[in-house]
């Protein structure tokens, strides 16, 4: 494993994630839950930008390496799966989209794993609406996190409209990727 800087970045988003989870569970002596809203949704978005740090300083510093790219998805995956149980949790987001949205993330997954043992990766490679649907959830979830107004906006009300349209997106990306590998199962 190389203890490179984009792999030591997405190790801090795995780390954050028992932080992050955990916030909800202290007391409302410990931190208020406006505090608990506020800090996770912070969190979150730490996680984000690094996301897209640690692949950048990759690039850049030719620090790619084949187990960054089999952990940054894990580490996406993991913290997306984290918030939207919280969230289910805090009543912000509907069981069936959390399930839908996750259940996409292990199917998704299963089938890349699967085309890469086939020879066939770049047929499940990230397509413009996996793009947009990635980041209609985040904005979603961070905006479902905080839960309050900001400058104006409800952003339980905007969160909740955009994670029904990652939902959405999600069924249309999952259909996307499957038919772009279902010629290539016959053969296999």
């Amino acid at each position: 494993m190389p203890y490179t800087i984009p792999n030591l970045l997405t190790w801090l988003r795995i780390l954050m994630i028992p932080l992050f989870v955990g916030m909800f569970y202290f007391p409302d002596a410990w931190v208020a839950p406006d505090n608990k809203n506020l800090f996770s949704a912070l969190l979150f978005l730490f996680a984000s930008v690094t996301d897209w740090l640690d692949g950048y300083l990759a690039r850049m510093l030719e620090q790619t390496s084949s187990f960054g790219a089999f952990l940054d998805p894990v580490a996406d995956k993991l913290m997306v799966a984290a918030a939207l149980i919280v969230l289910v949790k805090l009543g912000r987001v509907n069981e069936l989209v959390a399930f839908i949205i996750i259940g996409r993330e292990i199917a998704i997954s299963a089938l890349r794993e699967w085309m890469a043992k086939i020879g066939e990766s770049r047929s499940v490679a990230v397509s413009f609406i996996g793009k947009v649907k990635t980041a209609s959830q985040m904005l979603a979830i961070l905006l479902l996190l905080f839960d309050g107004s900001l400058f104006g906006l409800d952003c339980l009300w905007a969160g909740t409209w955009l994670i029904y349209l990652a939902a959405v997106l999600t069924l249309v990306s999952m259909a996307y990727y499957l038919r772009m590998a279902l010629p290539l199962a016959a053969k296999h």
